[in-house]
């Protein structure tokens, strides 16, 4: 039995951050014949679940890198991966030593917030914005981080990658801890850096989907480097016309970009029901 899955953003959804209609379509039409298809992505429930509402999942979905995994048929987290109230306090006072911004993440019960001190780029108060905005999210400025008492789950930090780069040198090799460090692919010159526990990845995400539903192969499209953990766990490796080379380099298969249905026009030359 097979699962496929995709990454989200310069994946499955275009270069406007949108599943297109004819992805859509295709998509459910081949998850109505049967086909075993869910997502995994950097994303939180509120944005993605917004981006995703009209695709029949049925399946869960890998949220936030493997943090969170969210079942469709039970509306509800199956799996919350926290970071350990030690962990939280050496991301909180690096950050803060380094002077730079960053989003925190909480979660109580199925209710997620984020917090944040400051806005300290461009980039970071339109992620802020369109995330407010657009789809609704629980965003709280707050004067101290650690003064926030909720299980924080995940750190994201939106700057230019020399600003990141001693955060993420700091953590490397902390065994506690799980980093991705990406290029934005929609604003110039600017990386995400994220971080959260080392029990959560992409690939321990989909390791845990294949044992709980008992798939036997799996085929998974992606387009960053936070899919390479992806890949990993995955039989049949796909990767974007608009992948990162090291992508490319490790896949079986490249496909048309993200702007062309790639992923739901694949999808519909193999699936034979």
């Amino acid at each position: 039995m097979e699962l496929f899955i995709s990454d989200l953003d310069g994946t499955l959804l275009n270069k406007d951050a949108q599943l297109s209609d004819i992805s859509r379509d295709k998509i459910n039409a081949l998850l109505d014949k049967g086909m075993n298809f869910t997502v995994a992505t950097a994303r939180s429930l509120v944005s993605a679940g917004k981006l995703l509402e009209d695709l029949h999942l049925k399946l869960p979905m890998i949220l936030m890198n493997g943090v969170l995994i969210y079942s469709n048929a039970e509306k509800r987290y199956e799996v919350v991966n926290r970071l350990s109230q030690e962990s939280r306090a050496r991301i909180t006072d690096k950050i803060k030593e380094l002077g730079i911004g960053c989003f925190m993440y909480t979660i109580n019960g199925e209710i997620m917030q984020t917090f944040f001190e400051k806005l300290t780029n461009d980039a970071s108060k339109r992620f802020y914005e369109q995330r407010r905005n657009k789809y609704k999210k629980r965003l709280s400025p707050v004067g101290d981080l650690r003064t926030v008492q909720e299980d924080v789950i995940y750190f994201t930090l939106l700057d230019t990658k020399e600003n990141l780069q001693p955060l993420h040198d700091a953590f490397e090799n902390d065994k506690e801890l799980c980093m991705t460090f990406y290029k934005d692919i929609y604003e110039e010159d600017m990386w995400y850096l994220e971080i959260f526990s080392s029990k959560a990845s992409k690939e321990l995400g989909l390791r845990y989907i294949r044992e709980k539903y008992g798939f036997d192969k799996a085929t998974a499209f992606g387009d960053n480097l936070n899919d390479l953990p992806l890949f990993r766990a995955s039989e049949r490796k796909i990767a974007m016309g608009n992948a990162m080379d090291e992508l490319k380099e490790c896949c079986d298969v490249v496909i048309g970009t993200n702007e062309y249905d790639s992923v739901a026009k694949y999808l519909e030359e193999v699936y034979d029901g």
